[in-house]
C-alpha cells in the first residue's frame, strides 16, 4: 500500500471506555472464580442471559472467547487439539479453538488482562437458536468439568411465528429457574429478573440506534467498528453498564453523522456484510475497503444482539419472542425480506456474503439467496470463502482480488 493509498483510521472516543468496561468485566469474573464470591454461568451468546443476571450470576460467553481467539489469530494453532479428540475440522471453529485453548491452557485473556484462564463455570446454559454446536460444545465442558448442563431448544426455519412456539420457549426458560436456584443457593427474585430484562431492552434500543446511525451518508462508522463496539451488547446485557456504554457511544455517532464525518474518506460505495466476521482479518479487510472508498454500512451479524422486544412486564414471554424472532432462526423468505428492508434503510449498492466454512448456520449464500437478492434489488453481490476463526479456510490474496474486481464492477454500474 503506497503512502497515497494509506487511510487514517478515525478512532471512536468511546473506545477508551469500552476497554475499561471489558477489563472490569473479565477481572470481576476472575476474582469471583478465585474466591467463590459469586456464581458463574457460561451462556451461549443468544442464551437466557437476562434470567442469569437476574438470578445473581456473573455470565461468561465462550463464543466471545472464541472471537477473541480468532481476532488474536491464536485459533488456527489450537483447533487441531480439539480435532484430535474427534471433533471434526468442519464444525464450529469457535467450539474447536475454545476446546483447544482449554487443553493447551492458552487464552488471549492473559495478554490482554493478565488473567491466567477463563473462569470455571458453576453451570452451563445454552440455547440452540444458533445451532446444535453450542449444545455439544457445552456438553463437552459438562463432562470435562463435572458441571450441570441446562438449556433451551428453539424451533428453527420459522416463517410466521406461532403462539405455541412462543409459549413453548417461555415455558422452557421458566423451567430453568429451579435448576438455577439449586446452583445459586438463592431463591428466584422476580423484581431483580425484571430489572435485568429492562436493562437488556434499553441496551438493545440504544444499540439499534447506534447501528442505524450508519444510514447517514456518509456513514459515521463501519461494520468493522461495530464488531468491536458490540461487545457490551453481548457480554453486558442485563446490566446498567451496558446501558451506560451505549448512552455514551450513541451521541458521538450521531454528532459525526450530523457533521458529515465519514468513517471512510470519500465514501463512494456502501456495502452490506452478510454472515460472520473473519475475526483474524478484520483490519486488512477494513483497510482494503477504505482504500477502495467502500464502506460496509450494515450487517445481519451486528443486528443479532438487538432484543428490543423484551418487556419487563412479561419477562419470560418477551424473552421467548426476542430469541425466536432472531434472524438465524428464520426461513429463507424472511431473511431475504429482512435484507431487502435493510437495503432501503441503508441505501447500499452491493452485498458481500461470507461463506464461513465451519458455520453453515450463519452462511446464507449456499442456496441461491445472493442471486435472488441481486435480481430483486438490482445490485451486484459477491461471495467470499473463509471462516470465523480458522484462517486455513481463507485465502487472503484470492479474497483481495475478488473484492477489487467487485468494486470495479460497482464503479461501472
Amino acid at each position: 500500500m503506497s503512502e497515497k493509498e494509506k487511510t487514517t483510521r478515525k478512532e471512536i472516543a468511546a473506545g477508551k471506555t469500552l476497554k475499561n468496561l471489558m477489563a472490569d468485566y473479565f477481572h470481576e469474573m476472575d476474582e469471583a472464580a478465585k474466591t467463590g464470591s459469586k456464581k458463574i454461568a457460561w451462556c451461549s451468546s443468544v442464551g437466557p442471559a437476562e434470567l442469569l443476571r437476574g438470578m445473581g450470576f456473573l455470565v461468561f460467553y465462550p463464543e466471545n472467547h472464541g472471537a477473541m481467539l480468532g481476532a488474536t489469530r491464536m485459533a488456527t494453532d489450537l483447533i487441531p487439539y480439539a480435532n484430535a479428540l474427534g471433533y471434526s475440522p468442519d464444525i464450529c471453529s469457535y467450539l474447536t479453538c475454545d476446546v483447544g485453548s482449554y487443553l493447551q491452557k492458552k487464552t488471549p485473556l492473559t495478554r490482554a488482562y493478565n488473567i491466567e484462564s477463563v473462569p470455571k463455570p458453576d453451570v452451563l446454559v445454552f440455547n440452540t437458536n444458533q445451532c446444535r454446536d453450542v449444545q455439544d460444545w457445552f456438553a463437552w465442558y459438562s463432562r470435562e468439568l463435572n458441571v450441570p448442563l441446562i438449556g433451551v431448544h428453539t424451533h428453527r426455519d420459522i416463517g410466521d411465528i406461532g403462539e405455541y412456539q412462543i409459549k413453548d420457549i417461555a415455558n422452557q426458560i421458566e423451567e430453568l429457574v429451579p435448576e438455577l436456584e439449586a446452583v445459586s443457593g438463592e431463591k428466584f427474585d422476580m423484581d431483580r429478573f425484571k430489572e435485568a430484562v429492562g436493562y437488556s431492552r434499553r441496551t438493545s434500543e440504544l444499540w439499534r440506534a447506534c447501528l442505524e446511525s450508519a444510514a447517514a451518508i456518509p456513514s459515521p462508522w463501519t461494520f468493522f467498528d461495530a464488531t468491536i463496539h458490540m461487545a457490551p451488547a453481548v457480554v453486558a446485557r442485563g446490566t446498567k453498564e451496558g446501558v451506560e456504554y451505549y448512552e455514551l457511544l450513541l451521541p458521538e455517532l450521531q454528532e459525526r453523522g450530523k457533521n458529515g464525518v465519514a468513517a471512510v474518506d470519500g465514501e463512494r460505495h456502501r456495502l452490506y456484510w452478510e454472515g460472520m466476521p473473519i475475526w483474524g482479518k478484520l483490519r486488512p479487510l477494513s483497510e482494503q475497503l477504505a482504500v477502495l472508498r467502500a464502506c460496509v454500512v450494515a450487517s445481519t451479524y451486528c443486528n443479532s444482539w438487538i432484543y428490543d422486544q423484551l418487556d419487563s412486564d412479561e419477562p419470560f414471554e418477551s424473552m421467548a419472542v426476542a430469541y425466536t424472532e432472531l434472524f438465524i432462526v428464520r426461513d429463507e423468505p424472511y431473511k431475504e425480506q429482512y435484507i431487502t428492508d435493510c437495503y432501503h434503510k441503508f441505501q447500499f449498492n452491493g452485498i458481500i456474503f461470507h461463506d464461513a466454512k465451519t458455520c453453515p448456520n450463519n452462511s446464507n449464500n449456499r442456496y441461491g439467496m445472493p442471486e435472488r437478492l441481486s435480481e430483486t434489488l438490482g445490485i451486484p453481490v459477491l461471495s467470499i470463502n473463509g471462516d470465523l476463526c480458522d484462517l486455513r479456510c481463507y485465502s487472503e490474496e484470492q479474497a483481495k482480488t475478488n473484492i477489487e474486481a467487485f468494486i470495479e464492477q460497482l464503479e461501472e454500474e
